[in-house]
């Protein structure tokens, strides 16, 4: 009986297509320069989390150990192991943006959205993530990342607005 290999039953076609245009920007010997892209195509496909079960079939897919999957994941703020809200907000809070106000920014948050760092509102529509070591705009602080999207110079006016925009 011929077996249905993981990456086939976990990742959809159009999700194996879009993992085939990053293979095909790599020689074979680099192929595992594709996993980030792939772990952000597995992730949007699963709202916005990976499972082990996605980790183990983008490394199939792509010809890896799973642990490069799995260290990958679990060492960059931009995946997420865990359920997380529609929305993730990153607030930077390196010492650059601290010394510009991210403090009252991350409290403002918290208190506006009654949640901490690393949790979700309970509506599911807003994850704090954990602290965010540097967002690499810091002439530029304080900011955020909203789903991607980058918002600086922020005072708690700005937070609102942003906050007030998320579905």
């Amino acid at each position: 009986m011929n077996e249905q290999r993981l990456s086939e039953r976990v990742l959809t076609q159009e999700q194996r297509k879009q993992i085939d245009h990053w293979l095909s920007k790599f020689p074979q010997e680099g192929k595992r320069s594709a996993l980030i892209p792939a772990l952000h195509i597995a992730q949007d496909g699963n709202g916005g989390y990976l499972t082990n079960e996605l980790m183990d079939a983008v490394a199939e897919y792509i010809g890896i150990e799973p642990t490069w999957a799995y260290e990958a994941a679990t060492f960059y703020s931009m995946f997420d192991t865990q359920p997380v809200g529609r929305h993730k907000v990153n607030i930077c809070t390196n010492i650059a943006c601290m010394l510009m106000g991210s403090d009252d920014i991350v409290a403002h948050c918290e208190k506006r959205l009654g949640i901490k760092l690393g949790e979700t509102t309970a509506d599911n529509r807003i994850t704090l993530k954990i602290e965010e070591e540097c967002l690499a705009g810091c002439a530029f602080g304080p900011m955020m990342v909203v789903d991607g999207h980058y918002h600086t110079q922020l005072t708690p006016e700005k937070v609102d607005e942003i906050l007030d925009n998320l579905e």
